[in-house]
């Protein structure tokens, strides 16, 4: 905070703060600051706080004041370490309150932040509470740089949070008194930062959060961890440019070393980490059953199975490889009538053709090799029940027809038998393939794909699926880490990122192996992109907005075409185009 150091034989010796807009000087009680003596008058002087500094006026003639020795009659800016005159009283002004140390240079500043720090450590040995370690470390700070406010931050899951909100008078102010901006410039940087006047600064005056509460002199610097960025320290002056010097980023740095560690093995032991109760209610919101989801899309998907569930209707869901289409499936069973019943799957690729009927429809002792014991198959087992047929796009063209015979009957024949069995199940199917494409190839009967295909459900992939992706990862790392024994790990900002750039081909089934893999070999206290496996090369690259606006086009050219049936004069009457401009993307599609 600015001082105003008076020293006249009438007047006692003090320090007055300067901290008004205005602040008025002289020997009448109705003033600021109250000072009488020789040649001061009741109002002698205006002292002005500026955007730039302060500026001092004498209010009349006879009001005589120097500035350094030399005699002003207007309004003139001073600064740190200037000497006044007022009349005969002698002031000297400093920008903030002269420290214990003889000097002024780096080293005062870093040998007070050792000796700060030896008060840290037996506050350590005392076993005092974290949360009370941090805001004594906050005072101290704040004291050593002169700064009126100053802030811990911490980084969770890509958020920053105010753990200390501190002011100079040592007292707890509002914790979003900072600027996002030069906070966000710094993790990007990871490199501390002194910035003079903020509010006049070429790359963050125009932020909003500076010009909403005009900041002035700011300094902050990362907290780091194993190279992860896990929080910041920020002190501010709003009234002073120019308060920070390079002195003052060294003195900290001594402390952020020491908080580092201290916010490091705190989250390791989850003190300083908040509750995970909020990420478990907000993933309980989210889920439908075992699902996590909240994207449009598979809002969409959940809706439908709560229409159709009641209905023994069949079902086939379309998706890829790792999209949750078992999860579907299961849900379908519980939300129905059957949900008392059983619920059976087979996967129709992972079983031999030569063994795939029997494990279908069951065989009887003797029906082949090996065939010492009449046995059921998963038709049987379903019965009441609902019956999973995953990847029925693999099934052998022979099957097809005997599944075709199953589902229009309702009834099974075992392998080597000629009796005929019914059932009472209901039939869910689901594919990673176009199986319009392979009934237009011969690879899949088309009078089954129309008897599966009463209602089709389609999972996106995980890549389209937005902020779902960080929900589910975060679900898995609650999940694996209680099934593992460990404190659950937060994701770092960077991890974040980088799971949202990365496609993703094996979706959900592919994030829950990385999952595992970090939790079990990253000793971090926060999850990073290489724990994951995520190198930059493998993440998709952020398109440029022409970019951007180019696929879009080209992708929505290629949708009315198809509508269209590939009648390029329609299409561009659709669009409201040049026909040329349809036969310029077509041929440059055609060179692509």
């Amino acid at each position: 905070m600015p001082f105003l150091s008076i020293d006249h034989l009438v007047c006692v010796p003090k320090s007055h703060e300067i901290y008004k807009k205005i602040t008025t000087i002289g020997s009448s009680e109705e003033n600021d600051i109250v000072c009488p003596g020789d040649g001061m008058e009741p109002l002698h002087a205006i002292i002005y706080l500026e955007n730039n500094g302060y500026e001092i006026e004498p209010v009349s003639r006879k009001a005589e004041i120097q500035i350094n020795g030399k005699r002003i009659k207007k309004k003139t800016p001073f600064g740190h370490q200037d000497d006044l005159m007022l009349g005969g009283v002698s002031a000297h002004f400093s920008l903030y309150a002269e420290q214990k140390c003889d000097s002024d240079d780096g080293e005062d500043y870093t040998a007070q932040a050792f000796r700060r720090l030896e008060h840290l450590a037996e506050d350590l040995a005392q076993d005092y509470s974290i949360e009370s370690i941090l805001t004594h470390v906050m005072d101290d700070v704040i004291a050593l740089v002169n700064a009126d406010k100053g802030f811990l931050l911490l980084i969770r899951d890509g958020r920053i949070y105010s753990k200390v909100s501190r002011n100079y008078n040592q007292e707890s102010i509002d914790d979003d008194m900072f600027s996002d901006s030069i906070v966000h410039h710094v993790i990007e940087k990871k490199q501390p930062i002194i910035v003079r006047d903020a509010l006049n600064d070429a790359n963050f005056g125009t932020s909003q959060s500076v010009i909403d509460m005009r900041f002035c002199s700011v300094m902050c610097l990362p907290l780091i961890d194993r190279g992860a960025i896990i929080g910041l320290i920020y002190v501010g002056n709003d009234n002073i440019v120019s308060q920070f010097r390079p002195q003052h980023l060294e003195a900290l740095r001594v402390f952020a070393a020491q908080i580092s560690l201290i916010l490091a093995n705190a989250i390791l032991v989850d003190e300083l980490t908040f509750e995970n109760q909020n990420l478990a209610t907000k993933l309980e919101n989210m889920k439908f059953g075992n699902i996590i989801g909240d994207c449009l899309p598979m809002r969409e998907v959940f809706n439908t199975v709560r229409r159709v569930a009641a209905t023994d209707v069949t079902v086939l869901v379309e998706g890829e490889t790792g999209t949750g289409k078992e999860l579907i499936a299961q849900e379908l069973h519980r939300e129905s009538n059957r949900a008392k019943g059983p619920f059976v799957v087979i996967n129709c690729g992972a079983i031999p053709a030569n063994l795939l009927e029997s494990e279908l429809f069951g065989h009887v002792r003797g029906a082949f090799t090996g065939a010492i014991q009449t046995k059921n198959g998963k038709f049987q087992q379903a019965n009441r029940g609902t019956l999973f047929l995953d990847e029925i796009g693999e099934m052998p063209m022979d099957l097809q027809v005997k599944l075709l015979r199953v589902l229009q009957e309702r009834c099974v024949v075992k392998v080597g038998s000629n009796s005929v069995e019914p059932i009472d199940i209901r039939i869910v199917a689901a594919t990673n393939k176009d199986l319009e494409t392979e009934v237009a190839e011969g690879r899949f009967r088309e009078d089954l794909f129309y008897r599966l295909n009463v209602i089709t459900l389609h999972l996106p992939p995980l890549c389209e699926r937005g902020d779902d992706v960080i929900l589910i990862a975060r679900g898995l790392i609650e999940k694996y880490a209680k099934e593992f024994n460990m404190v659950p790990k937060n994701l770092s900002q960077e991890a974040i990122t980088a799971i949202r750039r990365y496609r993703w081909p094996g979706n959900v089934r592919q994030l829950e192996n990385r999952i595992k893999k970090a939790l079990i070999l990253s000793n971090k206290p926060q999850i990073m992109p290489d724990d994951l496996d995520l190198i930059p090369e493998s993440l998709k690259p952020v398109m440029s907005l022409a970019e951007a606006k180019d696929d879009f086009q080209r992708r929505y050219i290629n949708e009315v075409l198809e509508l269209n049936h590939g009648n390029r004069s329609k299409t561009a009457r659709d669009l409201g185009v040049d026909p040329r401009t349809i036969f310029r993307h077509l041929e440059k599609m055609g060179n692509e």
